[in-house]
């Protein structure tokens, strides 16, 4: 019986060094996991794209390439509506009037549903006017594009011509919910408290000092090697590109689902 059981032995140590293996094998991958899992938690607690715009930019006379924006509509609503209609062209405009900041977010809400659709009235053939390198890219200004008109204020400009929201000339911030965590973040551009209109940028750093005074609204999903491209482009003393950089067409991308992303 004694020979029996060591001749059995050596099966069992095999078996059992099988087992520690298998184990160790399993203890591994679960560690390899654990950042996947960690960033699909950090996922799930980031904010929610609900729908996508799409810039086409031309760098000079060159196709720069295009940049898809993921865009926050339950947390900062209404600066996503803005924001999409200024990049469809077809807007309803509320009446605003000079020297004010427009009929005020409750007055204008209640025009927009009377007020007609202006086509063409939007993002699209305006330029990104302002690059700085390690720090952001700036566009939006549909009317005047240099940063003096689509931020606000009336400057002595007619109706048509002047820099505006779909809610007016301007437009209060919403919330500063969401932070400038890093490249890629989408923020309205202002000029003070209070003074949103058609002016936005996007990071290529992380930028914390603006916390609390930019509403963040987006993020850049597709196309960071295009703002890239953007940001090195060189520029003159007042960080206005040598080569214009326009958005030459842009418009909306299906979101069939709402889902988080990073807050990274």
């Amino acid at each position: 019986m004694q020979a029996a059981r060591r001749a059995l032995r050596p099966g069992c140590e095999r078996r059992r060094m099988k087992a520690l293996v298998a184990a160790a094998a399993l203890g591994a991958a679960l560690l390899l996991l654990l950042p996947a899992a960690t960033r699909a938690d950090e996922r799930k607690k980031g904010p929610k794209v609900t729908a996508k715009v799409f810039f086409d930019l031309r760098l000079g006379e060159e196709d720069a390439g295009r940049v898809v924006i993921g865009l926050f509509g339950k947390t900062v609503p209404k600066t996503v509506e803005n924001f999409v209609a200024l990049a469809t062209g077809e807007v309803r405009a509320a009446p605003g009037g000079c020297g004010g900041a427009g009929p005020g977010p409750a007055l204008g809400l209640i025009s927009l549903l009377f007020a007609p659709p202006q086509k063409g009235f939007g993002f699209k053939g305006s330029k990104f006017h302002r690059v700085i390198k390690d720090f952001m890219i700036q566009g939006g200004d549909f009317t005047r594009g240099d940063g003096t008109g689509g931020d606000a204020a009336c400057r002595g400009l007619g109706e048509v011509e002047r820099g505006k929201s779909i809610y007016g000339d301007r437009f209060p911030d919403e919330n500063f919910k969401l932070k400038h965590y890093g490249p890629g973040w989408v923020s309205m551009a202002n000029a003070g408290k209070d003074t949103n209109g058609s002016q936005f940028f996007i990071t290529t750093v992380k930028t914390p000092w603006l916390d609390g005074k930019h509403v963040v609204f987006g993020k850049v999903l597709e196309g960071m090697d295009v703002v890239r491209k953007v940001e090195n482009t060189k520029t003159d003393s007042r960080d206005k590109p040598l080569k214009d950089v326009t958005i030459a067409d842009c418009g909306t991308i299906e979101v069939e689902k709402p889902f988080a992303i990073a807050k990274e």
